[in-house]
């Protein structure tokens, strides 16, 4: 079947009951995984190319402190958001067997939350102004709130979607959606809206998203039922939401107290250079994240093909990303000249430390997709806990000296503590083992390295002036070194084969 012809608004039956059966999935499991990755990766990239439009023009036509402004609000708004969810999604991916009681059950526990975090957002509005000393937050922070029920409507459904792996119709509804909120922040920036170009973005993504979510998924929920069999998935859920939270406050601490102690231009600089790193991160970690946990959980009662699986995805997010992260780092301070502009110059040095931890962060990401699909939760909660206080000793240590300091305390310590430890931690049970990351990711890694000490190298001794030109001459260059290391080592020849193999089968599906 043609991806092409892969139909968006009806199940393969055209029964409502199609959304809950996955037998169908395992007689073609690895080509659909196949697929799915390309069409998911093709639509990230559509994505990236949107997003990047949008994030040129956008700096350029609003200010640091605009950003820094929706910063210090995202920070706490994006805590409160984990609430709307409870991990309810992921436990429908992952469950083997579900019904349309269990679902429509978790639609009303999804809906009440969605409400609740939006009443919680009018009611701490106003602490967030008085804690910043800022005014403008307060209706930031409301305008944010209304956006919670527009996201709780889908969770159900989209998650429906991806158990069914169903990407062709996310990819559309997701691309539409951007758009659209690309389009409505630029608009309104262009009539010198500020920062509420930003927020109103936000929220025309989200309603359009949910119209195209509810279009797509024809399945429409009933009344809540007793005894439906959803403690289970509640408990897998409140484990998931536990290491959210205690993830969340790690990861954002660092914005909190930047934002707190050094301003909002300190912050706009930090933020926008994260942000930044991850954009391309995402590209490639996010989509193949969203075909691999569905993928997973269909295997996880065959643990030598759920290995095997996973270590072939893996292998593929290290090889697409370690080498990209190196060459990033190499060329950080052309990459936000071109990007940002020259007012945000000073983001330069953060975005390279950064870009220390992003080496190995998609890899980091990826564990998650272990512990959820072999129903580890509560092993990701205590991991969560451990992790997360060793990231707010090192932030904290990094303060003194500003966001500079903050990114290369945290950079250190994930790249030299936080992953050794994750590595350890994952594979002391299941069928991925501990040394198994360190092989998978040997060939990247050596290529990242590589890449990295030819680029600085050839700035050292070549003198090139046009930002755009050493971007483009560092990329080709990294481009052939990563393969040249690559087909140097037995297991980088392997990788290879395996990608040209995984293509073969794409192209030959859609003939």
């Amino acid at each position: 079947m043609s991806i092409n012809k892969i139909h968006l608004s009806e199940p393969v039956d055209g029964k409502e009951s199609a959304y809950f059966k996955t037998e169908h999935l395992k007689s073609d499991l690895g080509a659909r995984t196949i697929r799915g990755s390309a069409v998911t990766i093709v639509t990230q990239g559509l994505k990236f190319l949107i997003g990047m439009v949008g994030t040129v023009i956008l700096a350029r036509l609003l200010t640091p402190q605009d950003y820094g402004l929706i910063g210090m609000v995202a920070v706490i708004i994006g805590f409160v958001s984990i609430f709307k969810d409870l991990g309810l999604s992921s436990a429908t991916i992952q469950r083997a067997e579900i019904n349309s009681v269990q679902i429509s059950t978790l639609f009303w526990v999804n809906i009440a939350l969605s409400l609740a975090v939006m009443l919680v957002c009018f009611g701490i509005a106003p602490l967030i102004s008085v804690f910043y000393h800022e005014p403008r937050l307060r209706l930031i922070t409301a305008a944010y709130g209304f956006g919670f029920m527009l996201s709780g409507l889908t969770v159900q459904h989209e998650a429906l979607l991806r158990r069914q792996m169903r990407f062709t119709a996310l990819a559309v509804t997701e691309v539409t959606a951007l758009c659209a909120s690309v389009a409505t922040a630029v608009g309104l920036a262009l009539y010198g809206a500020g920062y509420w170009a930003l927020v109103a973005s936000q929220l025309s993504l989200g309603l359009v998203y949910l119209i195209g979510i509810w279009s797509l998924c024809r399945w429409r929920p009933g009344l809540p039922g007793r005894n439906s069999g959803v403690r289970s998935m509640l408990a897998f859920g409140r484990n998931l939401t536990g290491f959210a939270v205690i993830n969340y406050f790690a990861r954002n601490l660092d914005n909190l107290l930047i934002g707190k102690v050094w301003g909002s231009q300190q912050l706009g600089l930090y933020a926008k250079a994260y942000q930044l790193l991850l954009l391309p991160i995402d590209q490639i970690n996010s989509p193949i994240g969203a075909v691999a946990l569905p993928a997973l959980s269909r295997l996880s009662d065959s643990p030598e093909k759920y290995r095997q699986a996973y270590l072939r995805i893996m292998e593929k997010v290290a090889i697409l990303t370690m080498p990209g992260i190196a060459l990033m780092i190499a060329t950080s301070d052309w990459i936000v000249l071109i990007v940002l502009g020259p007012q945000w110059s000073e983001a330069a040095w953060i975005f390279a430390l950064l870009g220390v931890a992003g080496l190995l962060q998609p890899i980091a990401s990826t564990a998650g997709w272990l512990f959820i699909s072999q129903n580890r939760t509560k092993d990701m909660f205590r991991w969560g806990c451990f992790a997360s206080s060793i990231i707010v000793v090192a932030i904290v240590a990094g303060l003194r000296w500003g966001a500079v300091g903050v990114a290369c305390s945290y950079s250190a310590t994930f790249l030299v503590v936080i992953m050794p430890l994750l590595f350890w931690f994952v594979g002391r049970v299941g069928p991925v083992r501990t040394l198994d990351f360190y092989r998978t990711i040997a060939p990247a890694a050596l290529a990242a390295l590589s890449v990295l000490i030819e680029i600085f190298l050839g700035r050292r001794y070549l003198v090139i002036k046009n930002p755009i030109v050493g971007v483009t001459t560092s990329f080709f260059a990294a481009s052939l070194t990563t393969l040249l290391v690559l087909m140097t080592l037995a297991s980088g020849r392997r990788a290879l084969w395996d990608f040209i193999r995984s293509a073969a089968l794409l192209i030959n599906r859609d003939k």
